[in-house]
C-alpha cells in the first residue's frame, strides 16, 4: 500500500538526487557515520496487503547497499567500535553500524550469509517474550488477520468490550489495519495488547504459535547466529512494551530483566539496547536516564538521523537510518546517509537525540 506521504517522500529524494544537494552537503551534514536500522531480510513474497512492507528488505539491496557504501568509505564496524569512535574523529573515514530488531528467522538463514559475504559486523536486538511466545509481534499478526478476514468482518476483545472491523474492501481492510494498530498501541495498556490481538488472531483463525514458529528465531537460532564472530546481541526489553507508557519501576525492569534473561540465555550480557518503537511517543529523556541506570553502552531510537561528534554525549539517544522496505533505492539512501534528510525530519536539528 502507498499513502501520499509515501508518494510526496518519493518525490523529495528524486528531487535531491536531481539536484546533486546530497554530495554538495555531505562534508557539512554528513557526520562521523551512521547507524542503520533494520528488521527482516528476505527474498520471500510479502503479503497481499504489505502493510508492513517498510520492515522488510531484499538481501540483493542489502548487498547492493552494503557495497556501495563501501566504494563511498565507509568502515562497516561493530556497534562497540561504533561507540568507541563517536566523538573521537575518524581521521575522515565514516563508520557504518549494521542493526536488526526483533530476532526474525531470516537474519539467520537470509540476512547472514550477506554479512559474511562483506565481512560486516551486525548486531541483533533480542525482546525474550517474544521468543518465548509471552507476547506476540501484535503489528505482523494484525496484517495476517486482515489479509485471513478476506471480506469478512473482524472481531477483537478488549477490556472494554468487543470491537469490529470492516474488510469488505482492500480500502476497508487499510483503514481497519491502521484503526487496529491505534487501539493496540494508543488505547489498550501494554499489558492487554496480547490478550487483545489473540482473540483478534483467533477470530480470523490465525495462529499466533504457527506465526512465531514460522518467522522468529528460537533460542537455539539465537545462540548460533550470536556465536558468530560477526555477531552481537543487544536487549530490546523483555516484552517489546512502549517503554514511556510504563511505570519508571516497571520500565526499568524492561530493560534491565532483558539483559539478565539474555545473559542467562547466552552467556554474556548485553552491553548494548534498543527501544521498541523508538519514535517520540516511545522514548524520552526519562528511558534515557533509564538504560544507562540499567549499565547499557548505547542505547538506539528509531529517530532518523546520522551520527555527529556531539553523540558522544548523547550515546543513550543515538537515532538510526531505517533501510526501509519501501524505499529499496541506492539513490535515497545516499541521500539519508548524506546528512542531508537529517534535518527535514527533524524541525531543523542536525544532532539528533530524543
Amino acid at each position: 500500500m502507498i499513502d501520499n506521504k509515501e508518494k510526496l517522500r518519493k518525490l523529495v529524494f528524486k528531487s535531491l538526487t536531481a539536484s546533486r544537494l546530497p554530495q554538495i552537503l555531505r562534508p557539512l551534514l554528513g557526520g562521523e557515520g551512521a547507524i542503520l536500522m533494520a528488521h527482516r531480510v528476505t527474498a520471500a513474497p510479502g503479503t497481499k496487503y504489505g502493510f508492513n512492507g517498510n520492515l522488510i528488505v531484499h538481501p540483493e539491496f542489502l548487498d547492493e547497499l552494503i557495497a556501495e557504501m563501501k566504494a563511498r568509505g565507509f568502515d562497516f564496524v561493530s556497534l562497540d567500535e561504533a561507540v568507541d569512535r563517536i566523538g573521537n574523529g575518524a581521521k575522515g573515514r565514516r563508520f557504518a553500524a549494521i542493526t536488526l530488531d526483533d530476532g526474525f528467522r531470516d537474519n539467520l538463514t537470509e540476512a547472514l550469509p550477506v554479512f559474511e559475504k562483506h565481512g560486516a559486523p551486525f548486531s541483533v536486538y533480542i525482546a525474550p517474550g517474544l521468543t518465548d511466545g509471552q507476547v506476540e509481534p501484535w503489528w505482523e499478526i494484525v496484517e495476517a488477520a486482515v489479509e485471513r478476514c478476506d471480506g469478512d468482518a473482524l472481531e477483537m476483545d478488549t477490556p472494554d468490550g468487543v470491537l469490529k472491523f470492516d474488510c469488505a474492501t482492500d480500502e476497508a481492510s487499510a483503514d481497519t489495519f491502521e484503526e487496529i494498530c491505534r487501539v493496540l498501541s494508543e488505547e489498550l495498556d501494554e499489558e492487554d495488547q496480547v490478550a487483545a490481538v489473540r482473540s483478534l488472531a483467533d477470530n480470523a483463525g490465525v495462529s499466533c504459535a504457527q506465526f512465531r514458529e514460522t518467522y522468529l528465531m528460537n533460542w537455539d537460532e539465537i545462540a548460533r547466529i550470536a556465536a558468530h564472530p560477526l555477531c552481537t546481541i543487544g536487549a530490546h526489553t523483555v516484552n517489546h512494551y512502549n517503554l514511556k507508557r510504563l511505570p519508571k519501576e516497571q520500565a526499568l525492569w524492561e530493560m534491565s530483566d532483558s539483559a539478565a534473561m539474555l545473559e542467562e540465555r547466552l552467556g554474556e550480557r548485553p552491553r548494548h539496547f534498543a527501544y521498541p518503537y523508538g519514535f517520540e511517543k516511545a522514548v524520552g529523556e526519562r528511558e534515557a536516564r533509564l538504560a544507562k541506570l540499567a549499565g547499557f553502552k548505547s542505547a538506539l531510537t528509531t529517530r532518523h538521523g546520522v551520527i555527529q561528534k556531539e553523540h558522544a554525549g548523547h550515546l543513550h539517544t543515538l537515532p538510526r537510518i531505517s533501510v526501509n522496505g519501501r524505499y529499496q533505492n541506492i539513490d535515497y539512501l545516499n541521500a539519508m546517509l548524506s546528512g542531508v534528510t537529517t534535518p527535514m525530519a527533524n524541525r531543523g536539528r542536525t544532532v539528533v537525540t530524543v
